[in-house]
């Protein structure tokens, strides 16, 4: 392999990418360098642009260009459901699985007392605030059917309980330690219709 630092810095920043070995991102990158420098050239300028102008909504915590995402923007959603997922990729995979017409909350996360992540970095507190509202009549939980999804959506049924509002939980069709974005969408359609009390 060729000895240039630059072409050895491509290839360790490519490696940051989920799933992303040596060989894949050296593939990458000779890929980029040999046959595609515009597209290359393209994804430097997007992925710049992502990383400076992409936030979180204000509202529901997902990612989004502007203070308010577009599902939180929308008036003619269910105004009394909310959807509380672990990350912004539950979202996508629940909008393009289901019909589900309400809101969302994204924790970006779950607890996990182990990795120093409790209720204050979930944003548990913003949404008590949406809860304490008294607009929210149904709380729906797609957190993921680990043993930390478990536990966090046991701690957020507990938080709506105080409220007194009806508390589901997706049920059937995925399995335990699963992960919502890489179930197919008509299983993860038949346990979001499926879902029960919690």
């Amino acid at each position: 392999m060729s000895d240039s630092s630059l072409l050895n810095e491509l290839i360790d920043a490519l490696r940051c990418l989920p799933s992303v070995g040596t060989r894949t991102a050296q593939r990458m990158a000779f890929h980029l360098l040999e046959h595609d420098r515009a597209a290359g050239m393209k994804l430097a300028a997007i992925l710049k642009s992502a990383m400076e102008n992409i936030g979180h909504c204000d509202h529901c915590r997902t990612f989004s260009e502007d203070k308010r995402c577009r599902i939180c923007n929308n008036s003619s959603r269910q105004q009394d459901s909310l959807c509380v997922v672990e990350n912004p990729t539950d979202v996508l995979a629940l909008e393009q699985a289901t019909n589900y017409q309400g809101y969302y909350f994204v924790l970006m996360g779950k607890l996990s007392p182990l990795d120093g992540i409790g209720p204050e970095e979930l944003g548990l507190d913003l949404l008590e605030s949406r809860l304490s509202e008294g607009k929210i009549k149904e709380l729906i939980l797609a957190t993921n059917p680990s043993v930390e999804g478990e536990v966090t959506a046991h701690y957020i049924s507990e938080l709506a309980e105080k409220y007194s509002i009806k508390t589901t939980r997706i049920a059937h069709g995925i399995p335990v330690g699963g992960e919502l974005d890489y179930v197919d969408s008509g299983t993860l359609s038949h346990a979001f219709s499926g879902r029960r009390s919690y």
